[in-house]
């Protein structure tokens, strides 16, 4: 596939990386000739100086050639116009990157659909999602709902009290089979684990279930569930406001920020937040508001250091749940290493979402998983392809990738090896990035 990426940012950057390494052809283009120079070091494509809203860059960037344009420069307005200039010129496919939500209201995105722009996406709103989801869902480090929840995949931290710990892959398997585990990330590397290895103190394993054997795999990991009603939040940024109203009513939430004028607007926009005007690196401010007593912390200012500090310090004042913004990605494992919950980062998130346009198969969802190269995906298995063609245990797949269950008829089920993927089935899949260049000859 010839894919053209306006945008040399941490989004765009990420993606040439990922896209490089399945043999696509990609043009990354941008007006910073040094960032261009610095990259085409490091990977293998075409760069073009120049702007995404230039017909002339557009065209030596050989779009009207190319089967997808991805424009994640900073601006919305310069990738929307990308967008439609582009599909003038002949690409088949466009997506754009935006930063206001009021695009994506349904008569809104019609209209901008009409112009010429295939997908948008914002990346605070995703981050939004993502927040609540990890607040809700305590005792995970991730959790990943397929077809609305049929099936889920569970990132959990092992520790010294998981009745599994030391056990072998073989054994965790006799206790269920309604759990597959279907990666480990152990010391930042991510392993598809094989029924002889044992899984580790501090290892993040990743469990796919259903939501009826959600709780099994608490059990098996020595995770204690416990309710989450206040939360405190410290920054009120795009992606703090997302997460609220993805939260809803159901919480008492405190959010405290140092700009004045912010703290004063995001207090008339939400009448069930309490807002502090105060700087959340203050300890002294931490203790006057009761941080001891609130069931969740979440660090969203923007600035990676000080949510990771943020968070080390809520979990030493006794927070349970903590979740953190890592924007810089450099910082994603030392952040993990320091153990301090849940991870999110908006580029990661954003990446993953536009990483399914650039695969041959149907897809229904890919996902990045925190802290980690590796990827999840659903795909739905088409009328003769090869993933229907013989059980799993015959088809020989590579051993950087595994399936891990599918759903037919809107059921989950947990993949076996006898399982045989019928025509129309989702079917979910944890590859690793050496893997996920072979994913889609099994599905188109």
């Amino acid at each position: 596939m010839k894919i053209v990426i306006a945008g040399a940012g941490e989004v765009g950057t990420h993606l040439a990386k990922m896209l490089t390494n399945e043999d696509h052809d990609i043009v990354l283009m941008d007006s910073d000739a040094d960032k261009l120079r610095n990259i085409s070091d490091q990977l293998d494509l075409l760069t073009v100086t120049g702007s995404a809203n230039s017909f002339i860059d557009l065209h030596n960037a050989d779009v009207y050639k190319a089967d997808l344009l991805i424009a994640v420069t900073p601006y919305e307005e310069r990738n929307i116009l990308a967008c439609i200039m582009a599909k003038e010129m002949g690409v088949k496919k466009a997506v754009a990157r935006i930063n206001n939500g009021e695009y994506l209201l349904p008569q809104n995105k019609e209209k901008i659909k009409k112009m010429g722009v295939d997908e948008l996406f914002y990346p605070e709103s995703l981050a939004g999602k993502e927040v609540a989801s990890s607040v809700k869902q305590v005792g995970t480090r991730q959790l990943i709902e397929f077809s609305g929840g049929k099936l889920i995949l569970m990132g959990i931290k092992i520790r010294e009290n998981a009745p599994i710990q030391n056990k072998t892959f073989e054994e965790l398997a006799t206790y269920d089979t309604k759990i597959h585990a279907v990666a480990i990330n152990r010391f930042g590397k991510n392993i598809i684990p094989h029924g002889k290895d044992y899984i580790r103190n501090g290892d993040i394993i990743f469990f796919i279930t259903t939501r009826d054997y959600q709780n099994k795999v608490y059990e098996l990991t020595g995770k204690e569930i416990f309710p989450v009603k206040k939360i405190m939040i410290l920054g009120a940024s795009r992606i703090a406001q997302k997460t609220i109203e993805r939260l809803g009513d159901h919480y008492r939430i405190k959010i405290i920020e140092i700009d004045k004028e912010k703290s004063l607007e995001v207090a008339d926009r939400y009448n069930n937040v309490m807002v502090i005007h105060g700087d959340g690196r203050n300890l002294d401010l931490l203790k006057e508001e009761r941080i001891e007593r609130m069931d969740a912390f979440i660090a969203v200012t923007g600035n990676s250091e000080t949510n990771i500090l943020s968070c080390h310090l809520a979990k030493k004042m006794g927070i349970r749940r903590t979740v953190a913004e890592v924007e810089n990605i450099d910082f994603m494992a030392i952040a993990e290493d320091m153990d301090i919950g849940s991870l999110v980062n908006k580029k990661l998130i954003a990446a993953s979402y536009i990483y399914k346009y650039t695969l041959g198969a149907e897809i229904a969802q890919a996902k990045c998983l925190t802290a980690s190269e590796a990827e999840v995906f659903e795909f739905i298995a088409k009328e003769n392809s090869k993933i229907t063609s013989a059980t799993l245990k015959d088809l020989s797949l590579p051993v950087d990738l595994t399936v891990g269950g599918f759903i037919r008829n809107g059921e989950g089920f947990v993949a076996k090896g006898n399982t045989l993927i019928q025509p129309g089935d989702k079917v979910v899949i944890f590859a690793l990035p050496s893997g996920i260049k072979d994913l889609t000859k099994y599905f188109k």
